[in-house]
This record gives C-alpha cells, sequence and structure tokens, in this order.
C-alpha cells in the first residue's frame, strides 16, 4: 500500500495543478495523505512562485469536492456507519452541535492542520444533514485560508516555510482556531440578526 501511495504523490506532483486537486481530493474522502496536501503547495510554490494562487486554489476545490463527497454518502446512509464506531452520547451530542451551529461545527476543524481527525466532522456534517450550501462554504472558506496562507508563507519564506510550519505547528493551528473561532462566531451571530429581522 506503501508503495501505491507514493505514486500517487509522485503522480500528483508530475500533474502540478490537478495533482494537487487529486491528491486534496481522494486525501479528503476515500484515502488518507496527512500534511501531503500542505507540504506539496509549499515545496510547488518555492518552484513557482507566480502561481501560488493558481495552486491553492486547485488544491481548495479539490478537497471541497472530496468532503462534498464523502458528505453525500453520509447524507444518504452513515448514520448506521457512525453509530458502530462511537459512543452514542459522543454522537448525539456531535449531532446537536451540527444543528446548532453548522458552519462553525465545520469550519475550524477544516482550517486545522493534521492530526485533526477532520473526516469525523464531515461524515457528522452529513448524517445531521447540514445544509449543502453552508457545508460548501464552510468547507471552502476553511480549507481555502489554510492553503492560500501556506501558499503565502511559501512565498515569503522559500523553502523555508515547511521548517516555520512544523517548529511552530502548536502556535499556527492555536492563532489558526483563534481566527476560526472569531469569524464562527460572527457569522453565527450575523445569521442569526437576519433570522429575527426577517420574522
Amino acid at each position: 500500500m506503501a508503495g501505491v501511495v507514493e505514486w500517487i504523490k509522485a503522480f500528483a506532483v508530475s500533474l502540478g495543478g490537478p495533482g494537487l486537486f487529486l491528491i486534496a481530493f481522494l486525501d479528503s474522502s476515500f484515502l488518507s495523505f496527512p500534511e501531503v496536501n500542505d507540504l506539496l503547495i509549499i515545496w510547488l510554490t518555492t518552484q513557482h512562485k507566480e502561481r501560488m494562487v493558481y495552486y491553492a486554489a486547485m488544491t481548495t476545490l479539490g478537497s471541497v469536492a472530496g468532503c462534498l463527497t464523502l458528505y453525500t454518502l453520509a447524507r444518504k446512509g452513515g448514520e448506521a456507519f457512525l453509530r458502530k464506531r462511537f459512543k452514542p452520547e459522543y454522537l448525539e451530542r456531535a449531532m446537536a452541535t451540527f444543528r446548532r451551529y453548522g458552519l462553525l461545527a465545520i469550519l475550524i476543524p477544516s482550517i486545522l492542520p493534521p492530526p485533526t481527525p477532520f473526516k469525523i466532522f464531515v461524515l457528522a456534517a452529513g448524517v445531521a444533514k447540514v445544509r449543502p450550501l453552508d457545508f460548501i462554504l464552510a468547507i471552502a472558506v476553511g480549507r481555502g485560508f489554510r492553503y492560500f496562507g501556506e501558499g503565502l508563507l511559501a512565498v515569503y519564506y522559500g523553502d523555508h516555510a515547511a521548517d516555520f510550519l512544523n517548529e511552530n505547528a502548536r502556535t499556527v493551528a492555536l492563532v489558526v482556531g483563534i481566527a476560526a473561532l472569531v469569524f464562527g462566531v460572527a457569522w453565527v451571530l450575523v445569521k442569526r440578526r437576519r433570522e429575527r429581522s426577517a420574522v
């Protein structure tokens, strides 16, 4: 299996942007490539800084497509799968969180770097039947923030961007998590204000 994974990575790198889309799609749906997207964006951007926006956009789109695939499968029949693997009280708590906060419950984990277990949030969102538009927006904003941020690091720090991320992983995760939380709370407050004014 390790050989197949390495072959997929090498093939993706040879394709450039489409390869990033492929890796992000697979990582967000059926396979798992921890940190590969992040490292590939940094590496490819250091080789072609003028393509940073393209690389980050392709990775974001691939991740959105992969997450949407997993979300759709879970929406159609993933509850039994989740109930076999998680305690009922944890699952019910997760479902209540998704029903109440929708976007926020997806947005924060979508930004955080590995080893955040992101796929469980995607599956739970499908089972909780979070609105598809909210789901897509949350993934696009969260992943976009992460990948464009890494692309900018690669532009400014060059080959040292990956080292910077590794050395400051906890700090970066904390700052990103706080930023996501602030954005998410603001989104929820704006949404509630609109709902009240519509009544």
